[in-house]
């Protein structure tokens, strides 16, 4: 009965916060509060950050210092605790915060707030919060914003690796930053999917060397990914991670190597793609000599006039780059013929391609 009478008690205590008592309520129903749920998720890198919340609203009233008093613990939001989660190990304003999921509360100040991560995720508004239950606090500057009438939590300055919680209400922001040491997190959650199905396919291992490749971390560990996915499929695809690979690390002969085992294998479209790269890349000499060799491994493909056209229009041979074009659009599937045909005009009209 005292059990009943307490949570009575919250629930009233909760309603007289809001202002709410002419709002239907119900402990057994679902029935439309005044302060409405919201659930707001934001990835960084690959670590959800969730905040679950509910969104008191203005309604007229004086909100700091009032309605929410300064210098004591607020739920920050409305009727159960406001949660936030973290599926991997986070930073908050730079202090280490374990994965988990934590009761959000926060004591306003008019120059300097705290923000509490409370191990107690599953209370009733902070009349039970307890400080011998806190992860972690920090202290933040609130600032001056633009009105909300609804309480409201954005995701703001969003990084690889890094976001600003902020939360809005009337005319105050909060804002704390959350930082994720991605590439440690992603190193060590591809070691565990490549446990898993992965492992018995070429492309997961790719994958994997191709990601530590682009963000140029461990690439002894890419070289290694890039093996694995070649014992289990060779193909241009992994030969040319490899390649990339060992170029990265400075080993030249051995990526000249991997690369002329990726170009043995490719395919007209790949050896076209790799010609393009080497044309972006400024290598024209070496773009042009994939494109003749291309044409004639694969004469009879449509893409090798593609190729041959841009070859043409990079050396200002604009008649026969139009014609070469022209060729291609007409054996290029259907999806493809109407910007060839584009490509054409431009170069009837001397306008190079390749810029």
């Amino acid at each position: 009965m005292f059990k009943l009478f307490v949570r009575v008690l919250f629930a009233i205590e909760g309603l007289l916060l809001l202002g709410s008592l002419g709002h239907a309520q119900s402990f057994l129903l679902d029935l439309p509060r005044p302060s409405q749920h919201a659930v707001l998720t934001q990835r960084i890198g690959i670590t959800d950050i969730t905040i679950n919340y509910h969104r008191p609203v203005v309604n007229k009233r004086k909100v700091w210092g009032g309605l929410v008093p300064y210098g004591q613990v607020w739920r920050a939001g409305a009727n159960e605790n406001t949660t936030i989660e973290f599926t991997d190990p986070v930073t908050i304003e730079g202090k280490t915060l374990p994965k988990g999921t934590y009761g959000l509360h926060m004591i306003p100040g008019e120059n300097e707030w705290t923000v509490i991560f409370s191990k107690n995720s599953t209370s009733w508004g902070s009349f039970t919060y307890d400080q011998a239950e806190d992860a972690l606090r920090v202290t933040v500057k609130p600032q001056t914003a633009d009105f909300h009438e609804a309480l409201t939590y954005d995701f703001d300055d969003v990084s690889p690796d890094a976001s600003v919680v902020t939360l809005r209400w009337e005319k105050v922001a909060v804002p704390f930053k959350v930082g994720v040491n991605t590439h440690l997190i992603v190193e060590q959650n591809l070691h565990n999917q490549l446990r898993g199905l992965a492992q018995y396919a070429w492309d997961g291992w790719d994958d994997a060397a191709n990601y530590l490749l682009q963000e140029k971390i461990d690439l002894e560990e890419a070289l290694k990914y890039s093996d694995k996915s070649i014992l289990n499929e060779a193909r241009y695809d992994n030969f040319m991670t490899k390649s990339k690979v060992l170029d990265a690390l400075g080993r030249k002969d051995d990526a000249t190597t991997a690369r002329n085992k990726a170009l043995a294998m490719a395919n007209a479209v790949q050896l076209h793609g790799y010609a393009r790269q080497l044309q972006i890349d400024g290598k024209q000499t070496e773009a042009f000599a994939i494109f003749r060799d291309n044409a004639k491994k694969n004469p009879d493909q449509w893409i090798i006039h593609v190729g041959l056209s841009r070859m043409y229009s990079a050396q200002g041979d604009f008649a026969n780059a139009a014609k070469e074009m022209n060729v291609a659009a007409a054996g290029a599937p259907d999806g493809q013929k109407q910007p060839l045909q584009a490509f054409a005009k431009r170069l009837e009209a001397k306008d190079d391609i390749n810029k």
